[in-house]
């Protein structure tokens, strides 16, 4: 217990980026308890148990805020000066600056007006000068060029990273209209990989069929193609199946691999030799993924294949073993963890935090031991890896060489699960112990605990923010966009001790201009456009800093409504946004036309009743509501306005929600799949798990049969030609 003052607590925690109280969606005030205060201290490190851990705690944050010592990496806007906290001018002021290799962004280093005072050495990207003052504190001259440069001044070494003013945008990537009065503006669909079905594919998505669909819809005129998260997940246990809940946001989910992309006929033998075929042939025809069954097959058919055609195969051995040596540490370190994480699980033991204590350290004596006595299956884990490289690599470049000029959108997942490879690898760059989750808000009065884990601000400074570069670039690699989940967490996350109720979180403060720096130079570095998940509850002028950051929100068909509370019009959605009808958590357009989603509630018991019957009567005014809206919208289209369709007759509001969409001003117009087919159920209903058939629904047949029906033909023609009209 501690022998502290309240008012220390409380002092302590702001100073960490803590805060002490919040508001909920009402305006009312809220006081965090100090034991929640002290959860999240003792998880940044700042232990205060009692009166002595807290005056030592202050004490280390008081030392590093004097501290004139330069932290290992700091940002810098291209162009600007950059003041250096804490740095005095001594007797030298002389710095030398040189540019990381790889790291350079169309052109040399180069002095415009003298910013940089020093003279340009072409041949190592290396400039010299001085640092000049600014009230007491030093202050690097403004660099032009954008990249990692290494800074020297005197003895002292630092990493400045020096960003773009705002990340890639939609215009760098799209090919400019040939009518310039009438830009056409990119659309493209929104997948869950999972579920898309492909003949012989075991029951499970594939990222060859994600190719297959990229290119099909770049020949009908779209530009990107907004994917589920691919991140791993526990092959020991394929049931644990939320894309949003991975085991490491640095590696890829091995279950997508289609064997056939590498070894061709030999997969379908090992298919037959494993006396799969019939179990297989099931699981394809099910409307539902059996996650565990198909899972399983999946892989007992890349071992067979791993074992037995691998050596047959020197060229793929040779490339296999390539990327194994250019690989960093994150791929030994995720397949020694699939591995240990089998053996325990077999054990009865989940998480590694309940392994025996050698064992949770991934550079003990121990792990090493044990990779070597299972050197197999831990080459296994990296081979899957490497496949599963090769197979979203490979459906990047389709969708590329099929016309789409941006490409594969990638999802990061906000964080991962406490209890996989990400945080036993990452652990110091880990709070460990907190789940990331939301205060109470319209749609869910309670709050929410997700589960996850995060990446510790206070770790991200000292070690120069290598794990959010790290996650930056993982995402980035083979796409042409990435959405960021909770984008909010870039600038404060709702923070929830394990095991307490969603009400005994808090905000603490993350390093949001930093982390836009580094998400705007990585953007640049990757061609890659940057989407950021912003609803729910989003901080006071958190949109506008987006915004000047070249980071495109979401803008949802339910949520845009004018000052009456009624639906706007296209032409006054966001242009700094992707437009869409609907997102994977919400209901899909003919869902919500029926009122599926209220239902779905009722059936579930995620509320009482009463609340129930007003929803779905507050549902039928949005109806008469949406339906004005959407056909106001068509009559200044010139288009014919037909009578408003019963609530049963879904398919006419489907299509006029997909043509609203595509009206809008928005940068990028994206309709999920479901909504091109017209389907009624969401992929994901929030707050619930195994009640529900979460992250299981494969279309309907394959995707050249459900792409070739009249209404997905329709829908897409209508969106393109939406798109088209846009202004």
């Amino acid at each position: 217990m501690s022998n502290s003052s309240p008012n220390d607590l409380i002092q302590l925690a702001t100073r960490a980026g803590i805060s002490p109280r919040w508001d909920d969606f009402r305006g009312k005030t809220h006081e965090v308890s100090p034991d929640t205060l002290r959860h999240l201290l003792s998880a940044l490190e700042l232990p205060c148990d009692s009166a002595d851990q807290l005056a030592s705690s202050r004490a280390r944050l008081e030392a590093a805020a004097q501290s004139r010592q330069l932290p290992p990496l700091i940002t810098a806007a291209c162009g600007e000066p950059t003041v250096l906290s804490g740095q005095k001018l001594g007797s030298s002021a002389a710095f030398e600056l040189t540019l990381e290799r790889g790291g350079l962004l169309g052109g040399r280093l180069h002095e415009r007006d003298n910013r940089l005072g020093g003279r340009l050495h072409e041949r190592d990207n290396r400039l010299g000068g001085r640092l000049h003052e600014r009230d007491g504190d030093a202050v690097l001259p403004a660099i032009d060029t954008p990249g990692y440069h290494h800074l020297l001044i005197g003895d002292t070494r630092t990493t400045v990273a020096v960003a773009p003013r705002q990340c890639l945008g939609v215009s760098e990537l799209c090919s400019p209209s040939p009518d310039p009065s009438r830009p056409a503006r990119p659309w493209g669909l929104a997948a869950q990989l999972y579920g898309l079905n492909m003949p012989g594919d075991g029951g499970i998505g594939t990222y060859g069929a994600l190719g297959h669909l990229a290119a099909r819809l770049a020949h009908d005129g779209a530009a990107a193609l907004a994917v589920s998260p691919v991140h791993a997940m526990f092959s020991a246990e394929p049931a644990h199946c939320s894309p949003y809940s991975p085991s490491s946001r640095l590696l890829l989910n091995a279950l997508h691999v289609d064997p056939r992309e590498a070894f061709g006929d030999a997969a379908a033998h090992a298919r037959e030799a494993l006396g799969l075929g019939a179990t297989m042939a099931h699981l394809e025809a099910d409307p539902l993924i059996d996650w565990k069954a198909a899972g399983a097959a999946r892989l007992a058919v890349l071992r067979r294949l791993f074992d037995e055609a691998l050596a047959l195969e020197p060229a793929l051995v040779a490339a296999f073993e390539q990327h194994r040596r250019d690989a960093d540490a994150a791929l030994e370190d995720h397949a020694r963890f699939e591995t240990l994480h089998a053996h325990f699980l077999s054990e009865g033991i989940w998480s590694w935090r309940d392994w025996p204590e050698p064992y949770r350290d991934p550079r003990s004596a121990a792990v090493e031991r044990f990779a070597h006595e299972h050197v197999g299956t831990v080459r296994f884990h990296a081979f899957l890896q490497w496949l599963a490289a090769r197979g979203l690599g490979k459906a990047q470049a389709d969708a590329r060489s099929a016309g789409m000029p941006i490409g594969l959108v990638a999802d990061l997942a906000i964080g991962s699960d406490p209890n996989g490879s990400h945080v036993w690898s990452r652990q110091r760059e880990t709070l460990v112990g907190l789940s990331i989750g939301a205060p109470p808000d319209e749609l869910a009065m309670r709050g929410q605990v997700w589960g996850l884990a995060t990446l510790s601000p206070t770790a991200m400074r000292e070690t120069g923010f290598s794990a959010f570069i790290e996650l930056l670039r993982a995402c980035m690699r083979h796409a042409g966009g990435i959405r960021i989940d909770h984008v909010m967490g870039l600038m404060r996350l709702w923070l929830v001790p394990e095991g307490a109720s969603p009400l005994d979180g808090a905000y603490l403060a993350y390093p949001k201009q930093d982390l836009l720096r580094l998400i705007a130079l990585e953007s640049w570095r990757h061609r890659c456009l940057v989407v950021g998940e912003d609803l729910g509850t989003v901080p006071p002028g958190f949109g506008d800093t987006l915004a000047k950051s070249g980071v495109l929100g979401m803008s949802v068909l339910w949520f845009e409504r004018d000052a009456r509370g009624g639906f706007a019009p296209a032409a006054e959605w966001r242009r700094q946004a992707i437009a869409m009808t609907t997102t994977h958590d919400l209901p899909t357009a003919a869902g919500w036309w029926l009122g599926r989603d209220i239902e779905v509630r009722r059936e579930l018991g995620l509320a009482d009743p009463g609340e129930l019957d007003e929803q779905l009567a507050q549902r039928e005014g949005d109806r008469n509501r949406m339906w004005r809206t959407i056909h106001a919208d068509r009559r200044r289209a010139g288009d014919s306005e037909p009578p408003q369709p019963e609530s049963a007759a879904t398919a006419e509001f489907v299509n006029a929600a997909v043509a609203h969409v595509g009206r809008t001003p928005a940068a990028l117009a994206l309709v999920p799949v479901e909504d091109v087919l017209g389907l009624t159920d969401t992929p994901n209903v929030p707050g619930t798990r195994d009640e529900h058939p979460n992250w299981r629904r494969r279309l309907p047949a394959d995707i050249d049969t459900v792409f070739d029906s009249q209404p997905a033909r329709q829908r897409l023609s209508a969106l393109d030609v939406a798109r088209r009209g846009a202004p």
